[in-house]
Parts: C-alpha cells; structure tokens; sequence
C-alpha cells in the first residue's frame, strides 16, 4: 500500500527529498508487523511440526531428529528465492510487485496449513508453563531449613495412577536447593493429602528437574551469543562489502549486492544435507548415539566454523583495502565479489551445525509444555546477538576515536573491518573455550517416560503416546 496508494507514496514523482510522514508511519507499521508475526508464528509452527513425530515409535524418532534439518533447509530455499526472483522484481520491475507476490505466497501458505488441519496431531493443554516453575522457587525457599533426605526416592513424585498424563523426569543431584521443593518433612507428613493439593508448598520431582533445565540453559543460551554476532555480520557488513566491488558475472550480468547472501544459504543447505544424510548414519555406527552427535557438540562445531569465517572475512578485506590504497580513486571495484564466496559459504555451513543444532536443542531440552517457548529461546539467541553486535559496534568506534582513528569511518575504504573481524574472531575462540567448559558440565534431560497425551481438536477425544 505504502507503494500503490497515491496519499501512501513517498513522493508524487521522481525522487523523495523529503517522503510524506504518512509515508515513513505505514512503511515501519509493515516493517514491525513483520517482526510481530514471526515472533507468533515461527516458534508455535516449528514446535508443532516436530509434535507430529512419536517419540515412543523407533522410526518416528529418528524422522524428528531429521526434522529440524529439513526445517531448515526450507527455510533455506525460500531465502535463495527471497534474495534472487524477488529481488531480480524489485530491480526489474517495481517494489510493490515485489511485495504484491510475497504476500499472494503468503495467502497460499495459509491455504495449505488449513487444508493440513484434520491431520495434525495436537497436544492435550496443561496451562501455563511457568506457573509450575515458580511454584517450585516458592517451595523450595519455603522450606529451605528442612534437611536433605538420606535417599533420594524419598522425594515426592505424582502418584502412581496419574504417571500417564505426563513425562516424568529422573531425579539428578544439580542445583539440590531445588529438591527442597519435593521434600516431605515430619511435621508434613501429618497433612500429606492436604499438602499434595497445594502445589506452592510441595512440588514433584518432574517439576523440579523441570525447573533446573531451565536454569542449566543460562550459561548454554550466553555462550551462543557470539556464534549470532558473527552470524549478523552477514546481513550487514558482508553485504556492505559487496557493493564496493565488482560483481559482473556471466556476460556483464550484475548480482545484486543483496544476492550474495544466497551463498550462505547455499552453504547452509550443503551442509545439512551432508549432516543428515551421509555423517548422521556413519556417527551411529562410530559413537552409537542414535543422533550420531549429541546436540552440544554438534552447536560446538558450527561455532569453529564462524571463527574461521572471521579470520578469512580478516583476509579478505585486508586484501581489498590494500587494492583500494593502490587505487584510490577506483577503489576496489576491479576485485570480483566472490572473493567474498568463502566467507558466505563457511558461516553458511557453520549455521547447519550450530543454528539448527540450537533449535534442536531449546526444542528437545525445555519442559514438553515449554516447547514453543524453547523455539522462542533459540530465535532470543539470534535477536540478542543482533542487539549486542550494534552495541559492540559502538564501544568499538568510540574506544578506537580515542586512539586516533575510528576503525568505522564514513564508507568502507575509510574504515578498517579487517580489524574487527580480526576482534570478532578472537572474541568467538575465547568463547569457545568457554562454551567447550560449560557443554561438558551439562546434563541432558533424561526422560523416565515417554506417554503423553494429544488431543484431536475436531473430536476432541485424546490419543495416547503421540509426541
């Protein structure tokens, strides 16, 4: 609308000096619906297509592990298409054709999600997902004198009869303030029955490992942000460098700066289908892990990638400054854009581990009520790290204005990125370390059952042991 309405139009013809203010107020009321509905849609879509897999069935279970690949290499797809036929539309012929067909992909997709509405495998609601975690801290502190049981499987648990309505956890020795929550002491034991209906005084065992996988994923989700600060350079800076340079190809055919980002889309996609196809199955047989890596190291390896991605990114542009030194007044624009391929398609193939690996891990480790939320925590990882590169940016241009020359000057032949990525791959090694200390302390979540209960929405009957 803001393209097509005369009254929504930046200008009445030819360049916008100044565009109407209505203009700016309906094109950033679209920019931040965009934001709004992939908050609501991505992380409850994600999570409810990998409820469609049984977790109690040996087939289903090793399709959900392929799930989140798959996902991905989707969402891959669509990026190629997004930065090549709609950008090739917005060149060629005109934005608002542009957004005219997304959102005629957009209407259809809501179309076959409909269409797919008998099929789906629901799960039963168990309310909210955070009032059992506090529940927890408010038993726990309230009984926080009470002294620790000789035996564990002294500790409260739900009865026996109501062990299929959920997945119970076993019991592990972390974070035992928490099992204060599930203690029974003497001068309890005498209103017991009264006590169990009181959820803010006494807690499961299930409820409290439940708690303790949320707070064992702090040091996990701190140790990815600088995995994602390297991942926004991509979409900024990376894009940035490829308008300084020559990106003829093909017969005088001119890539879009935005285009080249298809190439870590590409790398993305090479590196699932690597993973899931030929490396999963040989690691099952080497290791014996039914996911061939476990989902900590597999976030590992995609973090070596990003800061190897770095040091070349360094090389790169050292390579390019130094041409645009010797030629100052063509810049860079003799040096072709694909020196630019190995960066793209390394951070590409670093986001096939640690990316979908993040998504597998806050989907499977969360509480099974939590599972939206999980997907949630992992894109928190993404828009964080966007938040924290900018402030980085700017604690970098300031400090090094103080030493005498900004490291960000007013274009890039000014500036000296090679100097940042140098920074950012040094800070991405050191968190490594880091991030290696703190994976080899977890404990994963270790499911005492796998029953739950998922409800038809159109008969509203339940079906035992879907996932």
């Amino acid at each position: 609308m803001s393209r097509l309405v005369p009254g929504l139009k930046p200008c009445d013809s030819g360049l916008c000096h100044e565009p109407y203010k209505v203009h700016e107020v309906v094109f950033f009321i679209a920019v931040y619906l965009i934001s709004i509905a992939t908050g609501g849609h991505k992380p409850s879509l994600e999570s409810f297509g990998a409820n469609q897999f049984d977790d109690d069935h040996p087939e289903e279970r090793k399709k959900k592990m392929s799930f989140f690949n798959w996902w991905n290499s989707g969402l891959c797809c669509g990026l190629l298409l997004g930065v090549t036929v709609i950008v090739y539309i917005q060149d060629q012929v005109s934005w608002a054709a542009a957004d005219i067909t997304l959102s005629a992909v957009m209407a259809s997709t809501i179309a076959i999600f409909c269409m797919g509405r008998p099929f789906y495998r629901y799960r039963k609601a168990t309310g909210s997902p955070l009032t059992p975690m506090l529940q927890v801290i408010v038993a726990a502190i309230a009984k926080r004198n009470v002294p620790y049981p000789s035996d564990p499987d002294q500790l409260y648990e739900v009865p026996e009869s109501d062990k299929t309505r959920m997945r119970l956890l076993f019991h592990t020795d972390k974070l035992k303030f928490l099992d204060k929550a599930a203690i029974i002491d003497d001068k309890q034991n005498k209103e017991e029955e009264k006590l169990k209906n009181n959820p803010w005084r006494l807690a499961t065992v299930t409820r409290v490992e439940e708690m303790k996988l949320i707070l064992n994923m702090i040091p996990i989700w701190l140790t990815t942000l600088p995995f994602g600060i390297c991942v926004a350079q991509t979409a900024t800076f990376f894009i940035k460098q490829s308008t300084t340079m020559n990106r003829k190809v093909f017969h005088n055919f001119i890539i879009p700066p935005a285009s080249v980002f298809a190439l870590a889309a590409i790398g993305t996609i090479i590196s699932i289908t690597f993973y899931d196809r030929l490396l999963v199955p040989f690691l099952r047989k080497v290791t014996g892990n039914e996911r061939g890596l476990k989902i900590l190291q597999r976030i590992g390896f995609g973090m070596i990638f990003s800061t190897i991605t770095m040091v070349i990114a360094a090389l790169v542009e050292r390579k390019r400054l130094n041409i645009v030194e010797k030629n100052p007044l063509e810049g860079s624009i003799s040096m072709s854009v694909l020196w630019l391929a190995p960066q793209f398609l390394i951070i590409g193939i670093g986001d096939g581990f640690t990316l979908v690996g993040l998504q597998e891990y806050f989907y499977d480790q969360v509480p099974d009520s939590m599972r939206s939320l999980g997907i949630a925590f992992y894109l928190s990882v993404i828009g964080a790290a966007n938040f924290l590169s900018s402030l980085l940016i700017t604690l970098v241009d300031h400090i090094t204005e103080k030493g005498g020359k900004s490291w960000f000057g007013k274009d890039l032949n000014s500036s000296r990125l090679d100097y940042f990525y140098g920074l950012l791959a040094v800070i991405t090694m050191a968190n490594l370390g880091v991030y290696v200390f703190v994976a080899r302390k977890y404990s994963y979540k270790n499911v005492q059952r796998t029953t739950m209960a998922v409800a038809d929405c159109c008969k509203g009957d339940s079906i035992e042991a879907m996932a």
